[in-house]
């Protein structure tokens, strides 16, 4: 049975904070049964899969910062958030044979990718990297909110809500925000 990893990435909609990618491998293990794409998890479910995934499977993140973003732009920083995310993921899994990255896109890689446009309702390698990475984006933007609690990160996660936007108003942009977005002062 070839060794494959699944690819997928969160933020890509937000106004302020990273792109994060995850990478995950079963390598020999089962899928778990619980694993969904992430958006149709609650919180508290995504979190307790997270966990599992975390002590069951080998996997690697991939962030892409605001300000590499704004130079590149949010898909070619997505792109370089996935290579990131293999890159950290290979050098515990050097075994991989091929990669499935939910999308239109996959990124430049030294072994076959190939997008699946819908992967995370079928694939369940990349509905664990789904979950991996929602979870890990959510969490950076929480801690984020305890340093600096002016913008409400813990809550809207750097969505574009109507209160992050009274609040940018009122406050301007911080380091978190993406200043090529539309609606970023």
């Amino acid at each position: 049975m070839p060794y494959l990893c699944g690819i997928d990435e969160a933020g890509r909609g937000p106004i302020a904070g990273p792109v994060t990618a995850a990478a995950v491998s079963f390598l020999d293990a089962a899928p778990l049964p619980q694993l969904r794409d992430s958006k149709q998890l609650s919180a508290a479910q995504r979190a307790e899969i997270e966990r599992l995934i975390r002590r069951d499977y080998v996997f690697g993140l991939g962030w892409c910062w605001p300000a590499e973003i704004d130079v590149l732009n949010i898909h070619h920083a997505t792109l370089l958030a996935m290579q990131r995310a293999y890159r950290s993921l290979s050098r515990r899994a050097p075994q991989l044979e091929s990669v499935l990255v939910d999308g239109k896109f996959a990124p430049e890689l030294p072994i076959p990718a190939r997008a699946l446009v819908g992967g995370d309702r079928t694939q369940p390698e990349i509905q664990a990297a789904s979950i991996l990475a929602k979870t890990a984006r959510d969490r950076f933007m929480t801690a984020y909110a305890e340093l600096d609690a002016r913008y409400d990160f813990e809550r809207h996660k750097g969505y574009p809500t109507a209160g992050h936007y009274r609040v940018l108003a009122r406050l301007g942009r911080c380091i978190l925000h993406r200043r090529s977005f539309r609606g970023v002062p």
